[in-house]
């Protein structure tokens, strides 16, 4: 049976802000754009309280919070820190899988450290983070990630929850189907349409019926609603995509503006493109357009290399399946070509890690 760590850093950005600025440690804040309609990128805990969540456009997050204070992101300072989050994780076993900038799966399954218990890795790790970066980290024990992910969720902030292969079965007899990773709203209202709300929900409802009902993804959550994860930690995670967009601080509508805005954007596109030498890559080129009822269409193309051409004809197509609505947001973004295993095993891990 494997032995799986997921450690995830705690509000991490806020956190980290918090650290470096002591006042701010029992007030709400959050860390995201300065625009009234940008979005967070995470809050700290006292933020939770009156409802503030990440991804929460800033103008709604201060109806709920009048009194938040939200910081420019440091990303740089961010990446900094995660660094050394990181190569502690490494310490204890090669087998890190890098999900996000505060994020990991470590598989400790053959790691002789701490008598080999994982429930004492984790703590460990956790300690060894605290000491060296003063920040605190939760982290989930199980024999999989799926159920690891679950896990470090449940004793946050600074918490640890291990799911022995004792206590599997029970603990995903109760589990919500919710909390499946990809049961998103459409599909949960299906499945409590139908009855199913948890895992022995799903497992009595049985596979061929979930299957029948919503294809392979219902045989994947019959294998979950089981405890079942075979996935194996993945070293190197490859870019599929760099891309770059825009909250407008006004909305716009027609092309003539649209297209002003979207050319905006290929500076930095291009910097972000040349930063992970990834021109020769390119195999698509795609628009992304987020309406003023914040309804969102993306529309892609194979190309070869940047095209403005083949960006304007997206645009035009885009702005066409909603013709009667202004645009707040606009993004452009290349899709990348696959590298194989011999050419990955040659780049250094920043070229084939996500940020």
């Amino acid at each position: 049976m494997r032995k799986i760590i997921h450690l995830d850093m705690d509000c991490f950005f806020a956190a980290v802000e918090m650290r470096d600025n002591p006042a701010y440690q029992n007030m709400p804040i959050a860390v995201g754009g300065q625009g009234r309609r940008s979005v967070l990128c995470t809050c700290n805990y006292p933020a939770r309280q009156f409802g503030v969540r990440s991804a929460m456009p800033n103008h709604q997050a201060l109806q709920l919070c009048p009194t938040l204070i939200i910081l420019p992101i440091r990303m740089q300072d961010y990446r900094d820190v995660s660094k050394k989050v990181f190569s502690i994780l490494h310490r204890y076993t090669p087998l890190v899988e890098v999900v996000s900038i505060d994020e990991a799966y470590l598989d400790v399954t053959n790691c002789p450290l701490n008598g080999g218990s994982a429930t004492y890795i984790a703590n460990a790790i956790r300690h060894d983070i605290y000491q060296e970066t003063q920040l605190t980290a939760s982290a989930g024990v199980a024999p999989n990630k799926f159920l690891a992910k679950i896990a470090s969720d449940e004793n946050k902030p600074n918490g640890q929850f291990v799911i022995t292969p004792e206590t599997l079965h029970e603990f995903v007899r109760t589990l919500p189907l919710e909390k499946i990773p990809g049961v998103g709203k459409a599909t949960i209202e299906k499945l409590h349409q139908l009855g199913l709300y948890t895992g022995q929900d799903a497992i009595d409802y049985g596979e061929t019926a979930l299957t029948a009902r919503f294809g392979k993804f219902g045989q994947l959550i019959f294998e979950r609603a089981q405890g079942i994860d075979n996935r194996e930690i993945v070293l190197y995670r490859e870019r599929k995509s760099i891309g770059v967009e825009k909250t407008l601080i006004e909305n716009i509508i027609g092309f003539p503006d649209c297209w002003q805005t979207l050319k905006s954007l290929t500076p930095e596109l291009q910097r972000r493109i040349a930063q992970k030498k990834a021109f020769n890559r390119i195999k698509k080129l795609g628009v992304k357009i987020k309406f003023a009822d914040f309804t969102q269409t993306t529309v892609e193309q194979q190309a070869v290399g940047l095209d403005m051409g083949v960006f304007q004809a997206l645009l035009e197509k885009g702005l066409a399946r909603d013709r009667t609505q202004a645009v707040r947001l606009i993004g452009i973004h290349v899709g990348l070509e696959t590298i194989n295993q011999e050419q990955q095993l040659r780049l250094p891990l920043e070229q084939t890690t996500s940020e």
